[in-house]
């Protein structure tokens, strides 16, 4: 890996001055292993079944090999953010950076699900230093507010759509290549990175850290992995008594955590950064923003497959066609409140936008292809406008020595908001399916839509197309119930923005958090 001190570093820009060309190319550079980052989660949707009649895993380890990643990315996230503080986000950046390169390569040419499994798990590490340390560096690079603004709107963009983007790629590449093909992506711009990075990118750490709270680290993974296991069972297997605990058990560690940060001398995360009215509505309306974006994909992925019948590959590509939007919202968000919106106006609205996504799910019925993006793009839109707002806020309210631990709070929530999306809003359609379902039906067809659809195969003639009919109405049933608890959750939400943010100031925010670190 190249030496991140073996050449003159790019200085921190000064408060307030504004990026020129150089910060800008950086923020180009950061972008490509962020969307590689954000393509990982869901690029072995297509992988899969070739990795398996490859590797020949067992159940239990293909199930591994495809949440491994997620699950240690999300556990690490607030170590990896703290870490960086310490050592220098930069220097942590090129660390992660080569380990997610040789940890890809390692995984493209793997001849066994063990040492798949493990690859993955190195992956996981290194996504999780990558994550923050973008964050951290744009709020370093980007001190002019309006210019900030806009850097975080596209670092929202590229994250949200590269999670859209991993499935498709996916399908391309196993169709022409080999599965191994999904991973070597990832080093063209891993390398670049690394050749790029010591000379366009800042350095900057906080300058007294203090002592590294080592048993905080296992306490923070004890809090989130168990919760997001727990949250991720629940809306495909039920509210089984384990994973009920998982939530519990992880529950209880969170507070354990809590209290740890609250008492030590040296937190892994400073609870001072939630006595500034912004930081602490931004980590919550993030974390509602993500429960929104996750539960509705929830339900229209296994829309377009199971229900209007696409292949894999067809509902990924139709699915790209609602990120268009995307791509517009963020700047646009930006540009009004640089123009002199109430941040909590462009906020609400957004919420109410995205609501109105959800408005349109509800209207939806078994064969409302249109309707069904139309819904998807513009619950995106406004999603995407909220979180790259409440982003901006997160970072702008916390100091900039506390960049790092800020980024990684707010990527942690957006995780557990996920995970609760999908558990929420998946229980409610997963309950309503199995009320509509008929009586008379198999029990495997009162589980889930993919299990009436195997079963109906197997019956003759019309019995199967009356139980397959049934059970696509029944899912359609479910997906209305679960939009309109979305949809009445944003506009909970919406209120919830314009109340709180309404009357927040960032630099009154960051002045609290330094006299609140002053007094500790």
């Amino acid at each position: 890996m190249t030496n991140p001190t073996s050449t003159t570093p790019a200085s921190p820009a000064p408060s307030g001055t504004r990026a020129g060309r150089r910060e800008w190319t950086a923020l180009g550079v950061l972008m490509l292993p962020l969307l590689l980052v954000s393509m990982d989660v869901s690029v072995l949707y297509f992988a899969i079944p070739s990795i398996s009649a490859d590797l020949e895993p067992s159940g239990t380890q293909q199930l591994w090999i495809f949440d491994i990643y997620g699950f240690v990315l999300a556990g690490l996230l607030m170590t990896m953010g703290s870490l960086g503080d310490r050592v220098g986000r930069r220097r942590l950046l090129l660390f992660g950076a080569a380990a997610f390169g040789a940890a890809s390569l390692v995984a493209a040419y793997a001849d066994s699900a063990e040492t798949l499994i493990a690859a993955r798990a190195v992956l996981g590490i290194g996504g999780a230093t990558l994550m923050p340390s973008t964050m951290a560096i744009v709020r370093t690079m980007f001190t002019d507010p309006g210019q900030r603004a806009k850097a975080i709107g596209l670092w929202s963009g590229v994250m949200t759509g590269g999670i859209a983007l991993g499935s498709v790629l996916s399908g391309v590449l196993v169709q022409y290549f080999w599965w191994g093909s999904v991973f070597l992506v990832n080093l063209p711009a891993m390398a670049l990175l690394l050749v790029l990075g010591p000379f366009l990118l800042p350095e900057s750490k906080n300058p007294e850290p203090g002592r590294f709270d080592l048993l905080s680290v296992p306490l923070s993974m004890a809090a989130v992995l168990p919760v997001i296991y727990g949250l991720k069972e629940i809306p495909s297997e039920g509210w089984h008594l384990e994973y009920v605990l998982s939530v519990a058990v992880g529950l209880v560690f969170a507070a354990l955590f809590v209290h740890r940060q609250r008492t030590t001398a040296s937190p892994l995360i400073s609870p001072a950064l939630f006595r500034g009215r912004g930081f602490a509505p931004a980590v919550v309306l993030n974390l509602i923003a993500a429960l929104a974006m996750m539960g509705s994909a929830f339900f229209t992925t296994q829309y377009l497959q199971s229900v209007l019948g696409k292949s894999a590959m067809e509902a990924a590509l139709w699915s790209l066609l609602p990120s268009v939007l995307i791509g517009v919202a963020a700047p646009v968000a930006a540009v009004l409140v640089q123009r002199g919106v109430n941040r909590a106006t462009v906020v609400a609205a957004g919420f109410a936008v995205a609501a109105a996504g959800y408005g349109l799910l509800a209207l939806a019925g078994t064969d409302s292809l249109w309707l069904v993006l139309a819904g998807a793009g513009v619950l995106a839109s406004g999603i995407v406008t909220v979180m790259s707002q409440m982003t901006d806020l997160g970072l702008s309210s916390a100091p900039v020595e506390k960049a790092g631990a800020a980024s990684s709070l707010l990527e942690t929530g957006q995780e557990f908001g996920g995970a609760l999306g999908m558990a929420a809003l998946g229980s409610i359609g997963t309950a309503v399916y199995r009320h509509d379902i008929p009586a008379g039906a198999p029990d495997a067809a009162h589980e889930t839509l993919g299990g009436a659809l195997a079963v109906a195969g197997q019956l003759p003639g019309r019995a199967g197309d009356a139980l397959a009919a049934a059970a696509r109405e029944a899912f359609t049933s479910g997906m209305q119930a679960a939009a309109v608890a979305g949809a009445l959750i944003l506009v909970a939400a919406g209120v919830l923005a314009a109340l709180t943010l309404r009357s927040v100031r960032v630099r009154d925010d960051i002045e609290a958090v330094q006299r609140e670190e002053a007094l500790v």
